[in-house]
């Protein structure tokens, strides 16, 4: 079972995969593949932990032997780039630390701890902050995933993609446009870009260049791990 935010973070994945039919889950995206001879229950429920845990309980569905949670992630080590793979070793999450499996892949990548945090990380000194701590990536769903599988028994694998590096910030406020549902409201990005438009424009198209190089790189490691 693969478990994401947004649908858009198996873009990468969807064209490895065969057999592909969307499921009729109670979640905002829910679909089934085959690649490689291993069937693929993708599932993505919207940003954070409350919506992440609400989606991977879907595991009793398919009795999955394994869950991968992946996506999109912020670095906080210096040395990724955008589409730089991060292997989670561990994940630390409101105080807990999680063990989790490392898959095996001969793909070029990074690995460490990664933090799952409750909001976005904004700047390149929260991102500072979070890497004295050990981290080297940042995101936040992963620490639900993780508790789910922890308490079940269920091997657990965390894959993720840079989007935005250690040293940048952003001028748009993504915590503020997170919708109740888990999206990032479109209509709440465009009103505070009008804000700043010189700088909040030009940072939204790159960043959403930067989520189709993650999403392709995420994809094509993903088919060429074993977990």
């Amino acid at each position: 079972m693969l478990v994401a935010a947004e649908a858009r973070e198996f873009a990468g994945l969807l064209p490895f995969c065969s057999g592909v039919r969307r499921l009729s889950w109670p979640v905002h995206w829910a679909t089934y593949g085959e690649s490689a001879g291993r069937q693929w229950w993708m599932v993505a429920n919207g940003a954070g932990a409350g919506r992440a845990g609400k989606a991977v309980a879907l595991a009793a569905e398919c009795a999955p032997a394994v869950i991968v949670s992946m996506g999109f992630c912020g670095a906080l080590d210096p040395a990724l780039g955008i589409g730089d793979i991060f292997v989670a070793t561990a994940i630390e999450a409101a105080g807990q630390r999680f063990d989790v499996c490392l898959p095996a892949c001969d793909a070029p990548h990074a690995t460490g701890v990664l933090a799952s945090i409750g909001r976005v990380a904004q700047t390149a000194a929260e991102k500072k902050l979070l890497r004295e701590s050990g981290a080297g990536a940042v995101e936040m769903e992963a620490g639900a995933v993780a508790q789910f599988a922890a308490a079940r028994g269920i091997r657990m694998f965390c894959v993720r993609s840079v989007t935005d590096t250690a040293g940048q910030s952003f001028v748009t406020d993504f915590n503020s446009v997170l919708l109740s549902g888990g999206h990032f409201g479109t209509i709440r990005i465009l009103a505070s870009a009008l804000h700043n438009p010189v700088m909040a424009f030009p940072e939204l198209i790159r960043l959403r260049r930067s989520c189709g190089i993650a999403a392709r790189a995420l994809g094509e490691f993903i088919v060429n791990c074993r977990f």
